[in-house]
């Protein structure tokens, strides 16, 4: 009777164990669900209801309201607002209009909404955060693989504890029986089950609950380190700011034709996707300046670019960019437009340049843009502080024109004037001086430097390129989530700590007691069960977590 006792208190840890596992999975079942299993296209002035697995990029595809969108897409037609709550942890809907794009297994309002379908299967947001959250789920957090290490040396110790404990009560009395017995107990007690369970079902739970709020995490080793950060590097432009800057000034040359220099100015910015760009495009179109094609286009990353533009009078060569890439070029600026350009530089302005290169050198225009920034920010960085974390604030732009940024958003530490290559450098510097840092960005550039950080976190509504190279990924662009990314790193660690204390203490407290035979193996795997049920059920407690809910209980 002991035997089956036994066995049937071991099956109730595994099945313990697989009911933890399922529940710490919820979210990815969550998100699974999410997608809609057909989609209604467009085919002419016919529209049909297909499987989602028939759908093509490009199809118009038509969601009615109160449906699920079953596509990435571009909304062609209709107004509506979409509930992204589980894709993004926006709890408010987010308005939708013509050009506006959305995100499919997100929740349609009341309007009926026509896209086009730019992404399906596999290569949609929602495919693409399950993978995410599923991947980080696999891997092992660094101190997992000091419990695999502690486990290499236990197990065989245990085997000798039992094997000892078996030879010695059989020579003591002589009652072999009751020796099996109780090296069977040691065995039985000592079964690693809490010991594996411990990290593993709290980074799955802390993962999956994140993932229901906004913050998707990639890498377990980023969930480890963020709240022991002793620094967070933040990017400017998308990061702190709007990332929508608006050609706030555009001040011509003496004689020179401003729509004229803004058309030449647009011309250039055409086909560049950066934020100056779009502000100079949407002044021309705002202004309804016809805009050159231009050729011949050299882009110098952090300064600016170099192009040609030919029109009916004659071909002439152009400049636009940044202060170094004027010096570079040699061309003098007229000390009037200096001067206002240094003014403009102190109240927080970026400010580029458009010269002229050939067939003579000389300045044409300022331009000046304000980028404003993002709501809480400033809430931010003071509770950071308060969890003595330092902020810095990493800039390609100038230092006068930074620090009237970082000013506004309460970073003391400016570091400016730093080109995209050198920003992952900058990163290493700050690691050697300071310890664990994390880097904040969201543009292109700041890949390397996300990679090179010890945790990596990248705004969901910036480039791709940086969120494959970050650990952690903020579905929305509120600065609020850093210091929730940092509370799930705290609550997660804290309570794999406390898993691994309950899981050794049941080994240290119930193999002294099993070796000295006063535990029998069922009272033994009755112990197992139960230690496996404590920690599995400490791990879900993180389940109730809620983004921004810093003051509830852990």
């Amino acid at each position: 009777e002991s035997a089956a006792v036994v066995i049937a208190l071991v099956l109730l840890g595994k099945w313990l164990e697989a009911r933890a596992k399922f529940q710490t999975t919820a979210a990815i079942r969550a998100l699974n669900a999410l997608r809609p299993e057909t989609a209604r296209v467009r085919f002419g002035d016919d529209e049909r209801e297909v499987p989602l697995d028939s759908v093509r990029v490009g199809d118009v595809v038509v969601v009615r309201a109160g449906e699920r969108i079953p596509v990435d897409g571009m909304v062609l037609e209709g107004q509506s607002h979409v509930n992204e709550a589980l894709l993004t942890g926006e709890s408010m809907p987010v308005p939708k209009a013509p050009n506006a794009t959305v995100i499919g297994g997100s929740l349609n309002g009341e309007g009926v909404l026509v896209l086009r379908t730019t992404a399906i299967g596999a290569e949609t947001v929602l495919a693409h955060i399950v993978r995410l959250v599923e991947d980080a789920q696999a891997k092992k957090a660094p101190i997992q693989k000091l419990v695999d290490r502690v486990s290499a040396v236990f197990v065989p110790i245990v085997l000798l504890i039992a094997a000892f404990a078996f030879i010695a009560w059989g020579f003591y009395n002589g009652n072999w029986e009751q020796a099996l017995l109780n090296a069977v107990a040691v065995l039985v007690i000592a079964c690693p089950c809490a010991l594996g369970l411990a990290t593993p079902t709290a980074i799955m739970a802390g993962t999956g609950v994140a993932a229901r709020q906004g913050i998707l995490i990639q890498d377990a080793e980023a969930l480890e380190k963020a709240h022991r950060l002793h620094t967070i590097a933040f990017d400017k432009t998308g990061t702190l700011t709007r990332g929508e800057p608006q050609l706030s000034a555009f001040i011509v040359n003496d004689d020179e034709d401003r729509n004229r220099a803004l058309s030449w100015a647009a011309g250039l910015q055409a086909v560049s996707e950066h934020p100056l760009a779009k502000a100079v495009m949407r002044a021309a179109q705002e202004a309804g300046i016809a805009i050159p094609r231009a050729r011949d286009i050299n882009t110098h990353p952090g300064r600016g670019l170099h192009a040609t533009i030919t029109d009916a009078e004659s071909e002439r060569s152009f400049a636009l960019g940044s202060q170094r890439w004027m010096d570079e070029l040699a061309v003098a600026i007229p000390g009037s437009l200096s001067t206002r350009a240094q003014a403009m530089r102190e109240e927080g302005y970026t400010v580029s340049w458009l010269a002229q290169t050939n067939p003579q050198l000389k300045i044409l225009a300022l331009l000046a843009f304000r980028d404003e920034l993002k709501a809480h920010v400033g809430e931010t960085i003071r509770a950071l502080k308060a969890r003595s974390v330092r902020t810095v604030m990493i800039s390609g732009d100038n230092e006068i024109n930074a620090r009237a940024i970082a000013a506004q958003a309460g970073i003391e530490e400016v570091i400016a004037d730093v080109l995209p290559g050198a920003k992952a450098d900058t990163v290493r510097t700050l690691q050697r001086e300071r310890g664990y840092v994390a880097m904040v960005g969201d543009g292109v550039n700041d890949a390397p430097a996300l990679a090179a950080a010890d945790v990596g976190i990248a705004m969901g509504s910036g480039a791709d390129a940086a969120m494959h190279a970050a650990g952690m990924t903020l579905m929305r662009g509120d600065p609020r989530l850093v210091l929730d990314a940092i509370d799930i790193s705290e609550r997660t660690y804290r309570k794999i700590r406390q898993n691994l204390f309950w899981a050794f203490i049941y080994n240290l407290i119930g193999i002294p007691l099993a070796a000295f035979g006063w535990l029998n193996p069922i009272v033994a795997g009755g112990a197992m069960a139960f230690s496996s049920l404590s920690v599995v059920t400490n791990a879900l407690l993180l389940r109730r977590w809620r983004a921004g809910a810093t003051q509830e209980s852990k």
